[in-house]
């Protein structure tokens, strides 16, 4: 077994789901896994604490411009195993795929990504600018490693390991979650005049929300599509013989480039407005967001994704640029400035599967693309 699918293996192993999530042990075992991969190569490493026992891990390969920065970056947790049918800590190798949670989201990127930086250092030949290797922790619940990151950082470019298809991503979409709540008033349900009901309300939410959510369809980002809203849970009623006083609803809206989360949120304050001018007995209010996270778009001009595209081309694999809808780290990096794209072996259609699992000859060839980027970003 070649050694990037080793490291995979054993970072499958490791049960690294984060602790937002029933019975997560959180990233700690693979953080320190990650650290003495790199010390044990005698290249430069560091943590940095963001919750207490939840550290970034961070490798650095100096470059010949000390001025210039690429960031690699990779997350070390994963989500839950319920609804698992393979043992999810098991790396069994069939067919040339390896399975096991995490597999392909997102350990197959961070060992292809940790023996790039390796390769790079035991070369002993300094690359054009410094390289940073970040394995970061919590993408899957709040993204608050890439945050932490994030921070007062300085660099020229990004790569995000993510699941794509072996495609140079440039675009995704944001992703903004927030609660609808109508108030009724309770009465008994033999005596429904005597109440108000907030489901009922909530019902011409919904429907107001299709139509609008229809209406959106219209607008079509070039590599994204439209955006879309979806109303993902609803709760109301206390039991079947009351009237009830209140209903809640959760909706999830997914952003394209240009969206600004104030002004979505102001559209869909004036669509509630409208709804209860028209409709008196629906009381609604919006709250606070629960979730926010910004789209992201690099331009296709950019000397990080001449370079990837560059490199694939190489490999016979350069299939041009796309985007994607599910939300990444790759957000944060752009907000900054930095200029990034989205790259890995694997296909988002397996992660969180029932049977997760990544093609090992992809990992393979995704370590020789990062290492490429790494050797020759200028």
């Amino acid at each position: 077994m070649a050694p990037v699918l080793e490291t995979l293996a054993d970072l499958v192993r490791i049960n690294s789901i984060n602790s937002s999530y029933e019975g997560g042990p959180g990233e700690k075992e693979a953080a320190a896994y990650v650290r003495r991969f790199f010390e044990q190569r005698g290249i430069e490493v560091w943590e940095q604490e963001v919750f207490p026992g939840r550290n970034n891990v961070i490798a650095r390969v100096p470059g010949r411009n000390a001025e210039r920065r690429i960031v690699f970056e990779a997350h070390m947790d994963t989500v839950s195993i319920k609804g698992m049918t393979i043992d999810p800590f098991d790396p069994v190798v069939r067919d040339g795929k390896m399975h096991g949670r995490g597999s392909v989201d997102d350990k197959a990127g961070l060992a292809a990504m940790m023996h790039a930086v390796a390769d790079i250092h035991a070369s002993g030949e300094a690359p054009p600018c410094e390289v940073w290797m970040a394995a970061v922790v919590d993408e899957e619940y709040s993204f608050r490693g890439v945050v932490k990151l994030c921070e007062g950082l300085k660099a020229d470019a990004a790569v995000v390991a993510e699941p794509t298809e072996f495609k140079c991503v440039i675009a995704s979409k944001g992703v903004l979650r927030w609660r609808i709540r109508t108030k009724g008033k309770a009465a008994h349900s033999s005596k429904p005049h005597l109440g108000v009901n907030a489901i009922t309300a909530m019902a011409r939410v919904v429907l107001a929300l299709n139509e609008d959510h229809e209406h959106m369809q219209a607008v079509k980002h070039p590599l994204l599509g439209p955006g879309t809203c979806n109303v993902g849970v609803v709760h109301g009623g206390v039991q079947v013989n009351f009237v009830p006083d209140e209903a809640v609803i959760e909706i999830d809206r997914r952003l394209l480039p240009g969206e600004e989360v104030p002004e979505v949120l102001a559209h869909y304050q004036v669509l509630l407005d409208a709804l209860m001018k028209q409709h008196p007995e629906v009381l609604a209010e919006m709250e606070e967001p629960m979730l926010q996270d910004w789209p992201f778009q690099t331009g296709e001009d950019a000397p990080i994704v001449k370079l990837a595209r560059e490199v694939l081309g190489e490999m016979e694999r350069d299939d041009g640029v796309c985007g994607v809808p599910f939300g990444s780290d790759a957000s944060k990096f752009s907000r900054m400035g930095i200029p990034t794209i989205l790259f890995g072996p694997g296909s988002i259609d397996q992660a969180h599967a029932a049977v997760e699992y990544v093609e090992c000859a992809e990992v393979e060839k995704a370590l020789g693309v990062y290492r490429e980027i790494a050797r020759r970003f200028v």
